[in-house]
């Protein structure tokens, strides 16, 4: 396996020559595990029969995930879990360890060089000209983040990289829209849409449909015209890449990373009759189907490893990349379906930014514990390259990620640094929190800024879970506190920041507004 490694890594350098490569050493060959990182699209923090708070709710009782309690028995829980609102910025976060405010990918991508509709005709603010592009792995790549994709330096280290599912990384017609461009050795339907165009083999999957040829899900024709759901089909191609990879005696890195549950709301019919009988509205029911079938992936995949004898060197990490969708195409009352949690996607509440989070590593971690240690997601790219025994990696950007290594193996300090998320950007949809707006937490205080009006919010989320009271008057030197933290950070970043339409001048950072409230 060391020969390998090495002469892998030698080839790699022959064949892309040396700038901006990563250059892993120190890599324990003989114990490197699997890596196995299950990424849902849009599931938020109650989409499970797993509760992730200190009690069970009705959504933990609507849902069905007994693969989900599986991997929470066998692992640890993370109740603080975060990414950002809305899908490309957490994709970018995860595979370049950057913080948004950072790599400029702040909302989601598609057409090359083009801002979001939303964005083009608002009424009052003018928005950056943010990284529309995406990712891009190779320099000179205009409004796209440069940087060392995490599958790329997995790979030099001697690993079999496997994207299954959505990619959403890149535009159309950039290197990043191309997961095989971004270090990965496989790749299964994953290209620059972030939705698929059917969820249904029988129609598909979205091919040969008219007007909707952009997410039509590639690289899928063997299932066209069966009877098989979409996280089904990509679940049993990422089984048969993983024996791919033990056939080559190498570990391998599977990003599995689902459609599911992203619109378009469709009933996956192995489960969807059970959710009907329970009396769901039919997009409800759909929706849980939806959860179920990605559940059924997970349990499928651990099988797999349980099979192949390979759990005990496997590590498993569960993650969403962004809050449940509550705003819009959801039964029911719009924002709250995360409940207790405030909002859902696109918002900077917690109900569009704490997610579902799971580790499970035999050996290595308490099976059946629960932490309250907060990460988010670029905390992802150092922690995994940590697990693989890549001690020494360069890469071509600044990481902003932290290892939660620490935390899994129960020696965390307790020492909680601000998180912080940055959208100046607009998603569409209203509800509370959405919106153009930058955000950090600091130990039980969170303070949000929206640039549209400069209005602030300050909440204690230990006390006040849902977000229902703004203590901004009320502790009025708490929110100059973060205040200052955020706006120095974003300074410190050179984030970008929205500017006023009618007169062109940049909005004004949180600290400068509360010190003009102050004189």
């Amino acid at each position: 396996m060391k020969g390998y490694v090495l002469g892998c890594f030698i080839v790699g350098l022959l064949s892309f020559g040396c700038k901006d490569k990563v250059v892993p050493k120190d890599i324990d060959v003989p114990t490197t595990p699997n890596l196995v990182l299950f990424f849902v699209d849009d599931m938020g923090w109650q989409d499970t029969s797993v509760p992730f708070w200190s009690e069970r709710t009705q959504y933990n009782e609507l849902y069905q995930t007994p693969n989900m309690e599986r991997l929470a028995k066998e692992g640890m829980k993370f109740t603080q879990a975060y990414s950002t609102a809305v899908c490309s910025p957490t994709r970018v976060s995860l595979m370049t360890g950057m913080n948004a405010a950072r790599h400029r990918v702040t909302n989601w991508t598609l057409y090359k060089d083009k801002l979001q509709p939303m964005e083009t005709n608002h009424k009052t603010l003018k928005f950056p000209e943010w990284n529309v592009n995406g990712l891009s792995p190779v320099e000179g790549v205009e409004k796209a983040v440069h940087a060392t994709p995490l599958p790329q330096v997995l790979k030099e280290a001697g690993y079999v990289t496997i994207h299954s599912g959505k990619a959403h990384l890149g535009a159309i017609g950039t290197p990043g829209e191309d997961p095989l461009k971004l270090g990965f050795e496989i790749n299964i339907a994953g290209h620059a849409a972030g939705a698929p165009g059917s969820y249904l083999g029988t129609e598909n999957f979205g091919n040969g449909k008219e007007g909707r040829k952009v997410w039509a899900v590639p690289g899928l024709d063997k299932y066209y015209g069966k009877d098989i759901f979409l996280t089904e089909a990509i679940t049993q191609e990422a089984k048969l890449a993983m024996d791919s990879a033990l056939e080559k005696s190498k570990p391998f890195f599977l990003y599995m990373a689902h459609y599911a549950v992203h619109t378009p709301i469709m009933a996956d019919s192995r489960f969807v009759q059970k959710y009907y009988d329970k009396g769901l509205d039919s997009t409800e029911a759909k929706y849980a189907a939806l959860v179920e079938g990605m559940d059924k992936s997970l349990g499928d995949i651990m099988d797999y490893l349980d099979n192949k004898k390979i759990s005990d060197n496997t590590i498993i990490l569960f993650m969403s990349d962004n809050g449940g969708l509550s705003a819009v195409a959801r039964g029911g009352e719009k924002h709250t379906h995360n409940k207790p949690l405030s909002s859902g996607k696109g918002s900077a509440h917690e109900g569009g930014i704490r997610e579902p989070m799971l580790v499970k590593w035999p050996g290595k971690i308490k099976p059946n514990s629960v932490v309250d240690q907060q990460v988010i997601i670029e905390d992802f790219y150092p922690t995994i390259l940590e697990m693989a025994g890549i001690k020494n990696y360069e890469t071509v950007q600044k990481v902003d990620g932290v290892s939660f290594l620490p935390t899994l193996s129960g020696k965390s300090s307790g020492v909680t640094r601000p998180l912080f998320w940055h959208y100046p950007n607009e998603w569409g949809p209203s509800g509370p929190g959405i919106g153009a707006s930058s955000s950090t937490r600091v130990g039980d205080w969170k303070f949000i800024y929206y640039y549209k009006d400069s209005s602030m919010e300050l909440f204690n989320i230990k006390e006040d879970i849902g977000e229902t009271r703004n203590l901004v008057k009320e502790q009025p030197e708490k929110a100059r506190e973060l205040a200052k933290i955020l706006s120095d950070y974003l300074r410190n970043v050179e984030a970008q920041i929205p500017s006023r339409k009618d007169t062109g001048e940049q909005i004004a950072y949180p600290d400068e507004i509360l010190n003009i409230y102050k004189s």
